[in-house]
């Protein structure tokens, strides 16, 4: 047990990340040593950054806590905090059932366990981060909250009203990163495409990420969780006139029959949905989309899933991730609509669906043999240097593997390759 270090444990998507990757800057401010997500950890202090979305994803930080608190009783760990979307949803559950954990924090009050720990917030570090991914890309949360009420979802019961961050201090952090040698940024929120409404009246995404795009040093951007109702359109001009905006769309769009669509209350139509698609790829050529889709919501027939596998084999989706429908008090559908579709019929959907997909990814990918691409190199594995085109999210997407023959590729750095082969989802490629 190392006196003075605390241990971060980060559950969850990217936005919990940057969390976390802010908490660490104020603690190493207060003197702190910090590790995070250790296979080890040793510190004296752990705090575990939860995620409550669905019930995989709560099960997951509910083990993580009970493991800790092992480590506690043990004598292995001193304290333990929890914070996050977890603990922000249900609180005082958590309280009276894990009381070994000494103060749980929901997902917006993090700077009271500095004040418990003796400390204080640093606000000259506001906007500052230690960064947890390579140093060459960054993750920019440029919202929080959401104001859709989609029937399925939880997060706006978690996290409120949408809050856009004024477009001002996100520039200032993004000149700050690019000092610090961040090239590329995974532009996120809860719902993107919301940006600017509260703050300025109006979306403000496109007027973002130009001028994100505008500062020198940023190499590229790439844009995260969009939704299609009401998409901005002037986006279509911003991402087709800079090179550094790259031609990838993250939207998540559910489903595809009309029935389904007015269940989960999501605004939008099937022909609304298939011209928004069309749209993007006549307004931005070559550009990659990635979606997901749920299956099993209740009221989904047969005939509604069938629609959706249609739609997935007409849109040949880029890439594509899809889920079974996971009720969640308090939702809409929890409240409204009975959980009755068997868990079988809903996995089954979900392998049929995913069979599909999986047959256009691989079609996609094999067509880039021959193609060369501009990549980024995040690390090194084995025989292979392991890159990205514009068109992969870290994480998530499919990699480039670059056999390593003596050229001493520099992580971080940009080079031109040609794809000589591919398996499903991963292409091999030859430095140019």
């Amino acid at each position: 047990m190392k006196k003075n270090t605390i241990d971060i444990i980060t559950l969850g998507c990217s936005k919990n990340l940057v969390d976390s990757e802010k908490l660490m800057k104020q603690l190493e401010a207060n003197g702190y040593k910090v590790t995070h997500d250790s296979d080890h950890p040793q510190g004296e202090i752990a705090v575990i950054n939860t995620c409550g979305f669905i019930g995989d994803a709560k099960e997951e930080s509910i083990n993580m806590i009970l493991e800790f608190c092992q480590a506690k009783e043990e004598g292995r760990l001193k304290k333990l905090f929890v914070m996050g979307c977890l603990s922000e949803r249900y609180l005082q559950e958590l309280k009276g059932e894990i009381p070994q954990v000494d103060k749980f924090y929901g997902k917006f009050n993090w700077n009271d366990l500095l004040n418990d720990l003796g400390k204080s917030y640093h606000s000259e570090f506001a906007i500052e981060r230690h960064l947890t991914t390579p140093s060459h890309y960054a993750y920019l949360k440029i919202s929080e909250g959401c104001d859709r009420k989609c029937s399925y979802c939880a997060i706006p019961i978690i996290t409120g009203r949408h809050v856009s961050r004024p477009m001002e201090e996100i520039l200032d952090e993004v000149r700050l990163l690019v000092s610090q040698g961040v090239k590329e940024f995974q532009v996120i929120a809860q719902e993107l495409t919301y940006y600017g409404v509260d703050l300025y009246k109006k979306q403000m995404l496109p007027e973002l990420i130009e001028k994100m795009a505008e500062i020198p040093g940023v190499e590229w951007i790439r844009l995260h969780y969009a939704y299609p109702a009401a998409f901005p359109e002037d986006l279509f001009r911003v991402m087709r006139e800079h090179d550094n905006v790259c031609k990838y769309m993250d939207i998540a769009l559910q489903h595809i029959s009309d029935n389904m669509l007015q269940k989960m209350r999501r605004h939008v139509s099937k022909v609304e949905t298939y011209r928004l698609i069309e749209r993007f790829r006549e307004e931005v050529p070559g550009i990659h989309l990635r979606t997901t889709l749920m299956v099993g919501h209740p009221g989904e027939t047969e005939e509604d899933f069938e629609e959706l596998k249609e739609f997935v084999r007409k849109a040949r989706f880029d890439r594509m991730g899809a889920f079974a429908y996971s009720e969640e008090e308090g939702t809409y559908s929890a409240q409204n609509y009975s959980d009755d579709i068997p868990e079988e019929v809903k996995h089954r959907r979900l392998d049929e669906l995913m069979a599909v997909q999986q047959e256009i990814s691989a079609d996609l990918t094999h067509a880039k043999i021959g193609k060369e691409f501009k990549v980024i190199i995040d690390r090194k594995e084995g025989d292979y240097f392991i890159g990205r085109t514009e068109f992969d999210s870290p994480e998530v997407d499919p990699e480039v593997l670059i056999k390593d023959e003596g050229q001493n590729l520099v992580i971080g750095s940009f080079y031109q390759v040609k794809v000589y082969d591919a398996d499903d989802f991963d292409l091999y490629a030859t430095l140019i």
